[in-house]
């Protein structure tokens, strides 16, 4: 870069900073008011923390945050009689990243924040380690939503107060993790934002993210997503984000115009800075290779995994998540949306049998379509022909090829279907994207008859979605593909939503939430399931 440019740009930085730190702050004040007068919010005195978010396992604790203002050395987490140490993380000293170690399993540790002068920072708060993998426990709740994403000053989103509502009746529940399956961020550089004289600022792709403009514009973009949605609401709860498309600054697309995936340069560096600033990556397992793609990166903390991760919960529960998206090929029928050697992974840990209750969790919905691209599926938004159906009106077929989809993806959803159902466990997997809640079970796709472990198929249920419901979009909502044989062929539901998931030994219980207009906001704080699926344990 000529000296001349890089002074300018240097320039723009400083300028940025000063103007990112007085919206940080505005972002604080504005995240504390909306939190205290939610339902159900308990006050908490916050002090200069903005946002947390923690991820546990049974031995580690990962807690993201950051402050209102820099701090002037690295803070102190003290978690029971430990100190660890902040490692900072942005160019401003207002992110932090804290990794506890060697810690006890199923044990509640004070977690205090303390500035390097010992002062305390905030409130201490609570969190519980999770039991060890060779323990029995009784029970587990989980909270798990999507789309949560979406920048409050657009009408596209939900308002903060309708999300504030939904997280604060979903966390009424009490659970004890939460899993977060993708699009945290919309800000898409090719379709929806990102361009020239936006007020938020145009990303440079010539410049790196750290210390540039870039990292000032990133976290005007992704602060009022993450820091006002999340303030310090689930300090106390173990969180597992998963990344999907938006995440990574695109939609999935693929035309003569561009193909969105595998990510760009800039995409992946936004997306990988974007996670390092505002949310956990997941813990190491040992039951997970530290060698994985996205795993044990020289840039982040030892044995952390970016893309695939594990919620062990003792003996009774193994969830897996896979992000569909950063390692997508495209080897026609070699391709897969996620590399051989997580494929080998999984495939390893279903046919492990050594817990009671095993959940896969892609970014990319298994058992139903939208006719998007990055599907595992061939459908294609098709109109009907006439005496098929009113004419005009969109619906999914496969008489026309898709652009570029690969016919290798189809056949890795086969063979981790074929493991799904040779369990002796009821088969289940849970996934969020599609904007929409609801349920049903797989009997077949393609030749495959999976009758005698028919996988029950979720779809968590959008929070922050206003106006991008797929049937408004592209006309047709979240509908099974054309190859596969539901059992109730029941359409999900296009509302705003979350699932708690109840784990015990005998059954695994998913309660289904669902709202949206003409019923009263007001009706969120005593929301009730709409559907509830029991998964029985039969051996």
């Amino acid at each position: 870069m000529p000296r001349d440019r890089k002074i300018d740009s240097r320039r723009r930085f400083l300028k940025g900073s000063a103007a990112a730190g007085a919206s940080l702050l505005g972002l604080h004040k504005f995240a504390l008011a909306a939190q205290g007068s939610n339902p159900g919010v308990e006050a908490w005195d916050a002090g200069s923390l903005a946002h947390v978010l923690p991820a546990a396992s049974h031995d580690q604790f990962l807690v993201k945050c950051s402050f209102n203002e820099s701090l002037k050395g690295p803070p102190i987490l003290q978690v029971g009689d430990r100190r660890v140490s902040g490692v900072n993380t942005d160019s401003d000293g207002r992110f932090w990243q804290f990794h506890a170690r060697q810690l006890q399993p199923d044990t509640r540790y004070v977690l205090r924040l303390l500035a390097a002068n010992g002062r305390p920072l905030c409130a201490s708060w609570p969190l519980r380690t999770f039991p060890d993998p060779s323990a029995t426990p009784r029970q587990l709740r989980i909270l798990a939503f999507t789309c949560a994403g979406g920048s409050p000053d657009l009408d596209d989103y939900r308002p903060l107060a309708i999300r504030h509502r939904l997280f604060s009746r979903a966390m009424s529940f009490s659970p004890e993790a939460v899993i977060a399956n993708g699009d945290h961020i919309y800000w898409d550089l090719k379709t929806l934002g990102g361009k020239d004289g936006d007020p938020l600022g145009t990303f440079n792709r010539d410049e790196p993210v750290y210390g540039f403009e870039n990292e000032q514009i990133l976290k005007r973009v992704a602060g009022p997503q993450i820091v006002q949605l999340y303030g310090t609401r689930f300090r106390s709860t173990p969180v597992f984000f998963l990344a999907d498309d938006h995440d990574y600054f695109e939609n999935d697309e693929a035309t003569d115009k561009w193909v969105t995936f595998p990510p760009e340069n800039l995409e992946l560096k936004l997306q990988r800075a974007t996670q390092n600033l505002y949310y956990p990556e997941f813990l190491s397992d040992p039951a997970r290779p530290l060698g994985l793609p996205g795993a044990s990166a020289a840039d982040r903390s030892a044995g952390l995994s970016e893309c695939f991760g594990t919620l062990r919960y003792g003996k009774l529960l193994e969830v897996l998540m896979y992000d569909c998206g950063r390692f997508v090929s495209l080897k026609d029928r070699f391709a897969g949306l996620i590399p051989a050697d997580t494929e080998q992974w999984l495939l390893k840990r279903t046919a492990a049998d050594d817990t009671r209750h095993l959940v896969h969790i892609p970014s990319t919905p298994f058992g139903w379509s939208a006719g998007k691209w990055r599907e595992w599926y061939p459908d294609l938004l098709e109109n009907p022909g006439a005496g098929q159906g009113p004419a005009g009106k969109p619906r999914l077929g496969t008489a026309n090829p898709k652009y570029l989809w690969q016919r290798g993806w189809f056949t890795q959803h086969q063979r981790i279907m074929a493991a799904l159902t040779a369990q002796r466990r009821p088969a289940v997997a849970m996934s969020g994207d599609l904007h929409a809640c609801g349920w049903d079970r797989m009997l077949q796709v393609g030749e495959f008859d999976m009758r005698k472990n028919a996988p029950y198929m979720f779809l968590h249920g959008p929070v922050g979605t206003q106006k991008g419901w797929p049937s408004v979009a592209r006309g047709v909502g979240a509908t099974s593909s054309t190859l596969v044989t539901m059992e109730r062929s029941v359409d999900p539901v296009e509302k705003n939503g979350f699932s708690i998931i109840d784990v015990t030994p005998e059954k695994m219980t998913v309660r289904l939430f669902a709202w949206r207009e003409p019923d009263p906001v007001e009706a969120i704080d005593t929301l009730e399931p709409f559907d509830v699926v029991e998964i029985r344990r039969q051996t």
